[in-house]
This record gives C-alpha cells, sequence and structure tokens, in this order.
C-alpha cells in the first residue's frame, strides 16, 4: 500500500504540472524509500533544471546517464517507468489532502527514527538536546499552498482585513491604549528600554498584574530577581499595599487578601525563574509545553525579564566570535517567533547605554549592546526618570518605535509611578503638555523667547 501511495505520488509530479508545482516544495526525498526516492530526485533535479515536466522518453534517458542506480534499481526504475508516464486520471483536492497526511507521517517515521539514533549514541552529529526540535518540526509538517496576496483578485479578503477586530491584550493606562489602538496584538515582541532602577520590572508586573485582574493567563519569566520577589511586588501592586509594610501583615490578613483578588479574576499567574544568562527560546518552549501538559495552563501574556540577559538558543555565548549586535539581535528574533509560535504578546525590557542613563531624551541610539533590538521589536519605548519626575511622582514614556499606530501621536508623555505599592496610573490630562517632539526638559535658551537674543552673535 504504502508503495502504491509513493508510485502514484510520483507519477502526479512526473505528468500533472499543476500539482507538481504545489507539491514539490514541500515533499522531500528522504520521505520515499528505494528506488523511487532516487527517481524523485531525478525528477525534482529536471524540474529544477528545464523548468518543465519530463516526457517518458528524457526521464529514460537520464536515468540511463545517472550513476545513482544500481543494476537491480535501474531494472526496477525500467520496469515502473510506463506506470509513472501513464495519465490516470484522479481527483486533485484528496491527492493534494494525501500527500499532505503522508509527508506528514513519513516526516514523524523519520523523526522517530533519527530520535533512536540520537537516543542510542549513534548519530554523527546531534545530541539529546536536538530531540524537542526534532520532534516539533515533524508534527509542524503541512503544505502552505498560497504564494502571495494578489492585490487585484484579492481585495476582499483584504477590506475583510481592514474590518475586523484584532484581539489586543489592553493596559489599565489611558495613554498606553491610545498609542497601541486599544492594546497589545498577539504575536508581537514590545521592549520597555530604561536605565538601571528607573522601572523596567516595575512597569512589567504592573502590566502583568493588572492583564491578571482582566481575567488573562500571565507567565512572567524572571533571570534577574527570584520569584518570590516578582511576586512581593506584584502582591504590592494588587493589594495595595506598600511594600515594605507586606511582611506586617497577618497570615489570615494576607491570605483574605489573596483569596479576594482569586475571587474577582478567572485568570492565572505563574513566575517561573531561571539563572541568569543560561535560559533561552528553547528553555521557554520546554515550560510552555510543559505547563500546558501537567498544569493546564496557557498564557494569554509573557514577560521575560529580561532580553540582554537571556542566552540565545542558536548562537553560543558571548565569546570572542560573536559581537554583541548579531547575538541579542538572535535573541530578540527567537522570543518574536516564540510570541508568534504561542499566539500570546511578549513584554521584555533591555538597557540604555552609559550616555542613555539619565538623559531626559533618549533615543533608540540609546538601546544598549545592539541597535539589531529596535529593528526586531514591534513596539519600543523609553521609561525615563530625572530629579524633576521623582519629585513629582511621575514617569516620562517616550515612543522609539510603533508597528501599531503612528509613533509621532503622543510621542511623550506622562504616567504617575507609586513605587512603594509597584503601580503605575494615569495622571491628570493638563499634566500631558509632552506631545510634540521637543527634547522634554531641553531649558536651552533656544527655546525661550527669543527676542532678549537680538544681540546674541553666531
Amino acid at each position: 500500500m504504502q508503495t502504491n501511495l509513493e508510485q502514484t505520488i510520483l507519477r502526479n509530479i512526473l505528468t500533472d504540472e499543476r500539482y507538481m508545482r504545489k507539491v514539490l516544495p514541500f515533499v522531500k526525498p528522504d520521505y520515499f524509500e528505494g528506488v523511487y526516492r532516487i527517481l524523485f530526485k531525478e525528477a525534482g533535479k529536471f524540474v529544477g533544471k528545464y523548468n518543465k515536466l519530463p516526457t517518458a522518453e528524457s526521464f529514460k534517458i537520464e536515468l540511463d546517464q545517472t550513476d545513482k542506480l544500481t543494476g537491480e534499481q535501474y531494472k526496477i526504475a525500467v520496469d515502473i517507468l510506463p506506470q509513472l508516464f501513464s495519465k490516470d486520471a484522479i481527483d486533485e483536492q484528496w491527492l493534494l489532502d494525501t500527500t499532505e497526511k503522508w509527508c506528514q507521517d513519513r516526516a514523524i517515521y523519520n523523526a522517530i527514527m533519527e530520535s533512536i539514533s540520537i537516543i542510542d549514541g549513534k548519530h554523527e552529529t546531534m545530541t539529546k538536546g536536538a530531540l524537542p526540535d526534532l520532534l516539533t518540526k515533524a508534527l509542524s509538517v503541512a503544505f502552505d499552498t498560497n504564494v502571495g496576496h494578489d492585490y487585484v483578485e484579492n481585495y476582499e479578503e483584504r477590506y475583510d482585513f481592514y474590518h475586523t477586530e484584532e484581539d489586543r491584550i489592553p493596559f489599565d493606562l489611558e495613554y498606553f491604549n491610545k498609542i497601541t489602538k486599544g492594546g497589545v496584538p498577539r504575536k508581537t515582541l514590545n521592549i520597555a528600554l530604561a536605565g538601571t532602577g528607573v522601572g523596567k520590572s516595575l512597569f512589567m508586573c504592573h502590566v502583568a498584574a493588572g492583564a491578571l485582574v482582566e481575567g488573562r493567563n500571565v507567565l512572567y519569566i524572571t533571570m534577574e530577581m527570584a520569584e518570590e520577589r516578582i511576586a512581593e511586588r506584584i502582591d504590592a501592586n494588587l493589594l495595595n499595599v506598600p511594600i515594605d509594610q507586606l511582611p506586617n501583615l497577618s497570615r489570615e490578613m494576607f491570605r483574605t487578601k489573596v483569596e479576594d483578588i482569586a475571587r474577582k479574576t478567572t485568570g492565572k499567574l505563574i513566575v517561573k525563574e531561571y539563572p541568569t544568562g543560561s535560559a533561552h527560546s528553547g528553555h521557554f518552549r520546554a515550560l510552555l509545553n510543559e505547563l500546558k501538559l501537567k498544569r493546564q495552563f496557557e498564557p494569554d501574556i509573557i514577560f521575560i525579564d529580561y532580553l540582554n540577559i537571556c542566552a540565545s538558543s542558536r548562537m553560543k555565548g558571548m565569546g570572542g566570535a560573536i559581537n554583541s549586535y548579531s547575538y541579542i539581535k538572535a535573541i530578540a528574533e527567537e522570543l518574536r517567533g516564540l510570541a508568534v509560535e504561542f499566539n500570546v504578546p511578549i513584554f521584555s525590557a533591555t538597557q540604555t547605554t552609559r550616555s542613555g542613563y539619565g538623559n531626559s531624551d533618549v533615543g533608540l541610539e540609546d538601546t544598549s549592546e545592539s541597535f539589531g533590538l529596535p529593528a526586531t521589536a514591534d513596539l519600543m519605548f523609553a521609561l525615563i526618570s530625572t530629579e524633576e519626575l521623582e519629585g513629582l511622582g511621575q514617569m516620562m514614556v517616550k515612543q522609539l518605535k510603533n508597528r501599531y499606530n503612528d509613533p509621532t501621536m503622543h510621542k511623550r508623555f506622562v504616567i504617575g509611578v507609586d513605587r512603594g505599592k509597584m503601580r503605575l496610573y494615569d495622571v491628570d490630562e493638563t499634566e500631558q503638555n509632552l506631545t510634540n517632539d521637543t527634547p522634554v526638559f531641553d531649558k536651552s535658551r533656544f527655546n525661550e523667547d527669543t527676542s532678549k537674543f537680538k544681540d546674541f552673535k553666531l
């Protein structure tokens, strides 16, 4: 039965150009066995060279000239050649569906056999760490016959897309909702840029707490602080208790407050700690699969605290051969790929450079270690704190990159900060006077009344 199906697939690849062009990019030689594998390779080589199907005569000549067939294999190939070029009518959709399932079955079978070889220590290059990725790729085999969006013919799909409300995770902060058109979409990477101690973790803990209250499942991955320290910040936020007063709560009062929050939300919050610099997207993927299997937990939003102290799953650690640009860019790409794979928005953070620390007008050029990070992120914004802002109990936000909206709208705005309770909040609209692109705390004389400098000469 398997041989008959292989023969049917190969026959249609050789005789049906429409079918061939749909399936050839997805069918691999390893899916075939014996002489059929060699025949498929010859067919692919001919199509690749001449961009058309071979005739029975030309294909026979190609087989005569190849050195890939043994004497016995050549005899078998010549015997089945007339069957391969018989044009029996067959339902195209059935054949496409059957071919796709056959490719999936063969990919899984090959992955299992290769996994056995790895486990037995007989594989030349792969180790046991490659098993999850090997099986994941096999399970994801599928035909994608869409070769692009036709601007004229597909106008209806495009119109429907414009009028489809995208699923977003909203903020509890008005201006963040304004700049993102109602919240962050799924399959995105969102980055907060700030100096040390400004409030990267505070921001992510606040947004995580807000998402939990809204009934979302939240996963918070930390590599900078212990799990309990992150939970402590979220406790201060949700329990409305200053962080330094949490130890003064009695056990009963603490339990009552936590249970009260649990009754108000259907979401769950899980905090997972990894050692600094040791975890990468492969570890996070395994964690997500394990949480789904063991806890029936699938997050709606993920926080990773923070990107620069993650590892890369593709590149070995920062040795002399890899520069920071490539390494951090690789981490960003892997995290964004994870967001797409699991259909969630991911929030993370990065440090400013030394020159950006304390700067009241941080820009993309102040991104620490790699400019490749802003190139990958969907939303990137700076969190800025100065003595003046601290005195007002505020923090400034400056948009640096925004794929959801026009970044020049509300390019700068301020939010309130309650560091004791690890909270952010909206400030009065009268305090939002930072909407133009003039540096906020630029006190140069050129921003003042120019009449007083009429005698000034350059």
